[in-house]
């Protein structure tokens, strides 16, 4: 595939429009196969400039088209809409301490640990961090076939650093963090984020395990040749999450365009408005953690050397990625939101031209706002 440069894309594209060169991106990256269709928004100025959708839900002809609403699998982009939101909301309401170790929110976690196993010394914090020292991805399904198995195999995960010493994005520790935010609240996290955050928000559309009779309106993830053996459509693609009935703090998370940009505002408007989230909160996980040099706040990244959110974005941004494809980026300083939902690893996950998509597809998007 061509390196897709929003310059490029400027220049073949013969409309007044400002976001035409932004869109043209993501007619090329469907023509190149990376992925078969998308839906995207940006908020600017109080309000959505622009929404829209292009392809369809695979790369037969017969496909149903994307629409701006068209609902995906989110995957990571749970770690924020629905984990982090809930610690956020958690820790404003005096309910939650993110310094709080993780042995004392589930004991499980340092049950048949020894005294000074390192691991009794891991808080809430180190895992909105992703600087715990749990690994970064293990393949728990594999072996664990029930819930309680692979809870119970996540709880035993041996640590690969000291907390704090290093920052490796870890899906095991989000998992926990998951857990123990049930735990904090008494509640699964589909009910309390369902009610807390989504309704709360006007989030309609976003939810754990879609039903199955609105599956064929959700946007399939695979092909799945390897572990269920059929399409993935309206069920979790992390096979984790699956494992685990399809609620996870790391994935299992629906949604659409509309519902993350009214999350995204939200956010944005915390010191503007009333809002659901409070400014001093907003900017307290927003705040890059340790180690030096990281890019992770808590919960949310934030913009790196080379970015998926391009070059325009802010210091002052935060963000996330979904493995299917999905991501949202907001600056903070600029008011500025961008959602982008594909289903990039249809029919398989070997393309990673997406890569080369989202920072081009960012850049033109905020050369169009000027």
């Amino acid at each position: 595939m061509p390196k897709i440069d929003p310059r490029d894309a400027a220049e073949s594209t013969a409309t007044g429009d400002r976001f035409a060169p932004a869109i043209q991106i993501l007619r090329e990256a469907i023509s190149y196969g990376a992925f078969p269709g998308c839906a995207f928004g940006v908020w600017a100025g109080g309000e959505v400039v622009v929404e829209g959708a292009l392809g369809g839900f695979t790369y037969e002809e017969s496909s149903p088209r994307v629409e701006t609403a068209t609902v995906y699998d989110v995957a990571s982009l749970t770690k924020v809409a629905a984990t982090t939101a809930a610690a956020m909301l958690l820790v404003e309401r005096g309910q939650l301490d993110i310094d709080t170790r993780l042995g004392e929110a589930i004991p499980g976690f340092v049950d048949g640990r020894g005294a000074h196993d390192r691991a009794r010394e891991i808080t809430l914090r180190n895992l909105l961090a992703h600087n715990s020292g749990l690994p970064g991805y293990v393949e728990l399904f594999r072996n664990a076939t029930t819930p309680d198995l692979l809870l119970d195999a996540c709880l035993k995960l041996r640590l690969e650093a000291e907390p704090g010493t290093r920052a490796e994005y870890s899906d095991p520790g989000f998992i926990l963090l998951g857990k123990a935010l049930e735990a904090v609240t008494g509640e699964d996290l589909a009910h309390w984020t369902g009610r807390e955050v989504f309704s709360a928000l006007g989030m309609s559309a976003t939810q754990f395990c879609p039903a199955s009779d609105i599956r064929n309106a959700i946007a399939p993830s695979e092909e799945d040749r390897s572990f269920r053996h059929r399409r993935i459509q309206g069920e979790v693609q992390d096979e984790n999450a699956w494992v685990l009935g399809g609620v996870a703090g790391h994935a299992g998370l629906f949604s659409n365009v509309p519902d993350l940009l009214r999350f995204a505002a939200a956010i944005i408007e915390s010191g503007a408005k009333p809002s659901l989230f409070a400014e001093r909160t907003v900017r307290q996980f927003s705040q890059r953690q340790a180690p030096g040099g990281s890019s992770r706040a808590l919960g949310w990244d934030t913009p790196s050397t080379v970015s998926s959110s391009g070059q325009r974005f802010s210091p002052r941004s935060i963000g996330h990625l979904g493995y299917s494809g999905c991501s949202l980026w907001i600056d903070l300083e600029a008011s500025v939101a961008v959602v982008l939902l594909t289903n990039r690893t249809w029919p398989d996950r070997k393309s990673q031209l997406i890569r080369q998509v989202r920072p081009a597809f960012h850049d033109a998007v905020r050369a169009g706002l000027g």
